[in-house]
């Protein structure tokens, strides 16, 4: 899970600077204290019992982590491309580990995809992407880092909100919340589930009473699985797979918001790859575009849309796909091509966003967040309508100059020069 951020208010900066080695006993500002007995009354007001409450603020209660708030707000310089992101997450070591866990453990998973109706090698794939199988939690005290990111300005009712599911777990589960390890943003487990992720899904799997998705795969692996298939997981379909688009394809096809057929892509021209065939002709789907015209193109069906519910990337579903592939086929790795001229720097990003926010096009406001997410890209589509330009919803180099130049007055069109008056001779 990833979060954009702004600079953040005086009180906050001053909090944070100073307690970077703050431990319990370190004096805690008054304003602090104060937001925290509100903090305390809120959650037992919302059924959370005192004594959890009092168990996990205990002692004057006192522990700011610096280091996720700097997380929160980290910009990278490039933006990540599809290419870039797939190397780094679907790597040799990793799809030779995946093939080997799915042998290992085909026996606990087939039952559980018998049950929840999800195919054992997605399985696999969400747990080697989230958390390397099991070896990596996170290393962060949930509590600790939720109660940090809910004093936070940026985003405090969303955290709050995953402060007081945490609380409730411990409460119905009565799970040591010493425990309770995940990422620095609340992430917790095999499958890194959020508080509220886990409420609402996880389930006894080994029926022994707890739940837990730390130390059983059983239960971890059933509760990813059940909350694919209650989102609308389909056991009959895969997730989609790359494929070859026409030379005159019109780019403004593409999207996951522009579902056809599979007969209608064939009918434009969409292509499967390397002697593959398409899913069947009645079967509905979306081709992406991930790096724009210039990068590979991809027909993706109701699974992968799935996993972005998951998590809101298409990079991220794109790994998820692209590994359980590897798991399912048994295939040995081999590096995604990468292509320079897709590279984009943030600040791009950044400026393209503050422009299409600017110009008041369109009725909800991008976050500038220096991300290509699905509405930063179907604005830019609409940007490249406007200025006449393929609609691949990717500012390349041309986008990004002709945004530079834009005039108000006449648009994206090219200023006509004055005309000369010839002096007689």
């Amino acid at each position: 899970m990833r979060f954009s951020g702004h600079i953040i208010g005086l009180s906050m900066l001053l909090l944070f600077s100073t307690a970077a080695c703050a431990s319990s006993s370190t004096q805690a500002p008054q304003e602090y204290l104060d937001w925290l007995d509100n903090l305390k009354e809120e959650m037992v007001a919302r059924g959370i019992s005192e004594k959890t409450v009092d168990k996990v603020y205990q002692d004057n209660y006192y522990k700011p982590n610096p280091e996720v708030v700097k997380i929160d707000r980290k910009q990278a310089e490039f933006a990540l491309t599809s290419t870039d992101y797939l190397n780094r997450v679907v790597n040799k070591k990793r799809v030779e580990t995946a093939q080997k866990k799915y042998q290992e453990l085909y026996p606990v998973l087939k039952p559980i995809s018998d049950k929840y109706g999800v195919q054992p090698h997605y399985i696999i794939a969400f747990w080697g992407v989230e958390t390397n199988f099991g070896q990596n939690f996170g290393g962060y005290d949930v509590i600790e880092v939720l109660t940090t990111l809910s004093y936070d300005h940026r985003r405090p009712k969303f955290f709050k909100e995953e402060l007081y599911q945490a609380l409730k777990i411990i409460d119905t589960w009565n799970i040591d919340h010493t425990k309770m390890q995940g990422s620095w943003a609340g992430a917790m487990g095999n499958f890194q589930f959020m508080p509220s992720t886990f409420n609402a899904y996880a389930v006894d799997y080994n029926q022994d009473n707890t739940i837990d998705i730390w130390y059983s795969f059983e239960d971890a692996a059933a509760s990813a699985a059940n909350y694919l298939s209650q989102i609308g997981w389909k056991n009959n379909e895969e997730w989609g797979q790359e494929v070859t688009l026409p030379w005159n394809f019109d780019f403004k096809h593409s999207g996951r918001k522009n579902i056809k057929t599979v007969k209608e892509w064939k009918k434009l021209g969409v292509r499967a790859l390397n002697g593959q065939s398409l899913p069947q002709d009645d079967v509905k789907a979306a081709v992406i575009v991930p790096e724009g015209k210039k990068g590979n193109a991809y027909l993706v069906l109701n699974n992968f849309n799935k996993i972005m519910i998951w998590n809101r990337s298409e990079n991220y579903a794109l790994a998820i796909g692209t590994l359980a592939d590897y798991i399912r086929t048994g295939k040995s790795w081999k590096p995604a091509k990468e292509n320079p001229a897709v590279r984009l720097r943030t600040d791009d990003i950044l400026h393209i966003q503050s422009f299409i926010n600017k110009l008041g096009w369109f009725d909800k406001k991008l976050d500038e967040d220096g991300m290509l997410g699905t509405q930063t890209r179907e604005a830019i589509k609409q940007v490249q309508e406007k200025a006449k330009m393929p609609q691949d919803g990717y500012p390349d180099a041309v986008l990004i100059e002709r945004i530079k130049q834009y005039d108000p007055k006449i648009g994206f069109a090219v200023p006509v020069p004055p005309k000369k008056l010839h002096k007689p001779e």
